[in-house]
């Protein structure tokens, strides 16, 4: 059977080319980058070598970027990096975060608002985006963070992180402003010293672009104040206390070398995009009653969200894999719940509505034929389901 993968929102294949970077350091290449010896001091080249490859990607110095465990500790030291000193100091803090950001975001509010951090969810608009005059308004003189994702992993919607970091700045300067990017690196140019020149703090995760699973980045603007998660050595310029993942930050940055590399033809990102649209619309011309979620927003080029009427999602994505589709509902992390995804609910689709969705996400290696292929499999398996509902 043909296996068709289409859930590269859940994590990337590992490119070849990663997996050569990286395997001399999980074998004779095994030293510690603290040590001093020549082990220790060639395991340091290779890691500063990959720092500065990220950095490049990301338009930003290699002094600002801390290589972590992946997105989700991005996140969440972030989020309690910034915060935690306020309520070290007992003072005051407002935390505005989104209804329709990743878990890892929301969760760690969550506990944030636990312990005393007032924390605003904003609710997006019924495409999904968050509209900057709702943002503006939700600001306060105490406003200490903001975050907000750039690309929706499970629409793919693009918030206008630029402009909504500019409208923050400008009420107050002092006000730190964290993106999570995972969705959109290696998808889309990151330039933090242009468009982005107003984003404080920015977080990845190699899995999300073709490194293995267990590596990511937070970036953290000179100047950015961080109080550590972890305790320990000095790593990460103290930071991130921990011996550092050689194998994985090697990938991670032979990753980073590729994504450059990939972005920098524009022709790759056009060519992606209209293998998604051309899924997207065979199966709206294929299949009745079915609408594309935030079909009008600026998206990432890999990824649409369709909405079959009469369809639970979970035996679609069961019986596509049977036909050797994978795809995906919701985010990865959360597949055993049951719970209709927290995203769509949020732009006001019904429970039902919620439930009927799926998530295709096309990786770089995905082919025409597989599209092809997907678009005799997909409407079948739809019409099979609703002919037994």
């Amino acid at each position: 059977m043909q296996r068709i993968y289409l859930d590269a929102n859940a994590t990337t294949p590992v490119l070849p080319e990663v997996v050569e970077a990286m395997r001399p350091f999980l074998a004779e290449a095994f030293g510690n980058p603290s040590s001093a010896h020549l082990h220790g001091q060639h395991a340091r080249s290779a890691v500063e070598h990959a720092r500065g490859f990220v950095a490049k990607l990301l338009n930003a110095t290699a002094k600002e970027i801390v290589f972590t465990s992946g997105g989700t500790e991005s996140d969440n030291l972030a989020l309690t990096g910034i915060l935690q000193p306020y309520l070290d100091a007992r003072e005051p803090a407002h935390l505005i975060t989104t209804q329709i950001e990743h878990h890892a975001v929301l969760y760690a509010a969550e506990a944030l608002e636990k312990r005393g951090i007032e924390v605003t969810y904003l609710a997006p608009e019924a495409n999904g985006l968050i509209g900057p005059a709702t943002f503006e308004a939700a600001l306060r003189p105490h406003t200490r963070l903001v975050s907000i994702m750039l690309a929706n992993n499970e629409t793919g919607a693009i918030q206008p992180i630029g402009k909504l970091a500019r409208i923050a700045k400008a009420r107050n300067p002092a006000l730190v402003f964290h993106t999570d990017a995972v969705q959109a690196a290696a998808k889309l140019p990151l330039d933090l010293s242009g468009e982005f020149k107003n984003v404080d703090l920015l977080s990845l995760s190699g899995h999300k672009m073709y490194a293995p699973l267990g590596t990511g980045v937070l970036f953290v603007r000179k100047g950015v104040q961080l109080a550590p998660l972890f305790y320990g050595g000095p790593h990460e310029r103290q930071r991130r206390a921990g011996t550092e993942n050689v194998p994985g930050i090697v990938a991670l940055g032979r990753a980073a070398e590729l994504a450059l590399a990939w972005l920098a033809d524009t022709s790759h990102i056009s060519n992606l995009e209209s293998l998604r649209d051309r899924l997207e619309q065979g199966l709206l011309t294929t299949i009745p009653n079915t609408t594309v979620n935030s079909a009008t927003t600026p998206r990432v080029p890999n990824t649409t969200n369709l909405r079959f009427d009469g369809i639970d999602a979970e035996s679609l994505l069961i019986a596509l894999d049977m036909q050797g589709i994978a795809a995906g509902f919701g985010a990865a992390c959360m597949s055993g719940a049951t719970e209709p995804s927290h995203v769509l609910l949020a732009m006001g689709l019904t429970p039902a509505q919620a439930r009927s969705s799926l998530r295709l996400s096309l990786s770089r290696l995905t082919t025409a034929n597989e599209i092809d292929r997907a678009l005799e499999i997909i409407p079948a398996a739809v019409a099979r389901l609703r002919s037994v509902s």
